[in-house]
């Protein structure tokens, strides 16, 4: 049967983990769903894939935090072979040959600690125990859709007082910190806590993810914030590996879609939204093809969507300046390295167990500042803050026997380099090799064990897997970027000014990160609407 005579209710044009969400949910209410994704592979940034033979990678995302506990649920994910691996600890090697490592047990963590500042090992269990607190208020704002607080509806209006009075239920203390955290730095919030620059630093980088800020700019510390609101099976603060790495997650949502009914097609490039009348009425693909749909939903970021899919034409001027508004500047990179050897850290000889979780090349606070020095004047980081994994330890289908993986995401790596971000493919390689060097600062004989390298500067990311400027989130995470802002004040409930036409990538509320919540609750909207 022809895709013009199917008869689709809803086209996901996108096949990331989020347009993959969205169809799961459309298709199991009863919906036609077609999914088009122009890669060969599904996943858009979280993917797996065997760049040489037997070395299988998560490319861009490597991590899973944020994936929601109730979409797990709804799809009946681990039947379809989602398997998340815990990571075991925080390590951070420093140049003076010693180390910091955090593990899930407190106690050990408290003796690391304290190793640097003994008041330190005792303030930061208290300091884990408010941040989990203070998750648990946020938590519910990202599993609902944005609160509306210009609307006038009832419903509306109750939930902001719904919001209010959670706020006031808040003893005083943490009122207090909620709001610094919504205005301060990371490294100042932190600087309230804790004394040692040691712990400081590894903790402050949460702030700054995927952001073109600094560990000491203004309203990092709610960024910090959302890496304590990590859930596996309901624990907060867990972190973990897909098994399979991060393109397992996009395959057991496809797979889930599928079973629900929905199709999916990959190497399926879409060149525009098909607008008549105002209203959405389906795609035009590259090559021509006109598929028809009630509905169309956008997995892409908002400046693809708007200025790319739709275009200029359909969009008042208004809408269109506060999309061109929407701050995507990419700030990061991302290395991925075949090794032919486990890792060797200096300032931990013999022990491999501190390597099962992530590793922070993050010295100091103001080595992090420095990093973020180099990105405002046009240039990628010559000591960069490096965040490492090496899934390979806990997850030995990733590479063959005795041989590793090791995922570097690097900041700072501006999109707009001075020079231009045309001219990226010209730097690869010297930003490449800038975050090899230091990293064989911590790891002696790291060059010579690396089999295989793959660079990925914000330029690539754009170019390879449809990331406006290389940023991770499709938008920065910045306050003013969030909630009933995200992608713009008036349009964050995933409808947007074209009739029948939606938005459910990580562009919309409530953000980026390996979570489903803006495809699952754009599906909700839809189907709230009637739509599809």
């Amino acid at each position: 049967m022809s895709t013009m005579s199917r008869g689709w209710d809803a086209i996901v044009v996108g096949g990331g983990h989020n347009g993959l969400v969205c169809a799961a949910y459309l298709a199991k209410a009863g919906r036609r769903v077609l999914v088009l994704e122009r890669r060969h592979v599904l996943g858009g940034a979280a993917v797996t894939e065997e760049l040489v033979p037997g070395f299988h990678f998560s490319v861009c995302s490597y991590v899973v935090s944020l994936l929601r506990p109730w979409i797990i649920r709804d799809l009946d994910l681990p039947r379809h072979g989602l398997e998340i691996i815990p990571l075991e600890a925080a390590f951070s090697p420093l140049p003076d040959g010693r180390s910091l490592c955090r593990w899930s047990d407190p106690e050990r963590t408290r003796r690391e600690i304290a190793a640097f500042s003994k008041r330190d090992s005792e303030v930061y269990p208290e300091f884990g125990k408010k941040m989990g607190q203070l998750a648990r208020f946020v938590k519910p704002i990202i599993d609902t859709p944005a609160p509306r607080p210009t609307s006038l509806s009832p419903l509306a209006l109750l939930d902001m007082v719904k919001l209010g009075r959670r706020f006031q239920d808040l003893d005083r203390d943490l009122q207090g910190t909620l709001v610094k955290l919504m205005t301060m730095s990371a490294a100042d919030m932190l600087d309230e806590w804790f004394e040692s620059d040691v712990l400081k630093a590894p903790m402050s980088v949460s702030g700054i993810i995927g952001t073109f800020l600094g560990v000491r700019s203004p309203g990092t510390a709610y960024v910090l914030l959302h890496h304590y609101m990590g859930e596996i099976d309901g624990a907060f603060r867990s972190w973990g590996f897909a098994k399979g790495g991060t393109g397992a997650i996009s395959e057991a949502i496809a797979d889930a879609a599928r079973r629900f009914g929905a199709e999916i097609r990959t190497e399926a490039s879409v060149a525009s939204v098909l607008i008549r009348h105002g209203e959405a009425r389906g795609v035009v693909m590259a090559d021509g093809e006109e598929i028809r749909a009630k509905h169309v939903v956008s997995g892409l970021d908002p400046h693809r969507t708007f200025l790319k899919l739709v275009g200029s034409d359909h969009l008042d001027e208004s809408f269109l300046a506060t999309i061109k508004r929407f701050k995507m500047r990419g700030s990061s990179g991302k290395v991925n390295l075949a090794v032919d050897r486990l890792p060797y850290f200096a300032s931990r000889p013999g022990d491999a167990t501190c390597l099962r979780g992530d590793i922070a090349i993050a010295p100091s606070v103001d080595y992090l500042e420095r990093a973020y020095d180099d990105a405002k004047y046009g240039d990628f980081s010559r000591r960069p803050f490096i965040n490492v994994v090496i899934p390979s330890i806990v997850d030995p289908t990733l590479a063959p026997p005795g041989k590793h993986i090791i995922s570097c995401f690097v900041q700072y790596a501006p999109y707009a380099i001075k020079e231009g971000a045309e001219h990226w493919p010209e730097r690869r390689e010297a930003f490449g090799d800038a975050v090899v060097d230091t990293l064989a600062e911590y790891c002696p004989g790291l060059k010579e064990s690396i089999l295989y390298r793959q660079v990925l500067t914000p330029w690539d990311l754009e170019q390879e897997f449809g990331l406006t400027e290389g940023n991770i989130f499709h938008g920065e995470l910045s306050l003013e970027q969030l909630a009933f802002q995200r992608p713009a004040a008036g349009w964050a409930h995933y409808k947007t000014p074209i009739e029948r036409l939606w938005m459910c990538g990580s562009g919309t509320h409530p953000g980026g990160g390996i979570m489903g919540a803006p495809g699952a609750l754009a599906a909700r909207a839809m189907l709230k609407k009637g739509g599809s």
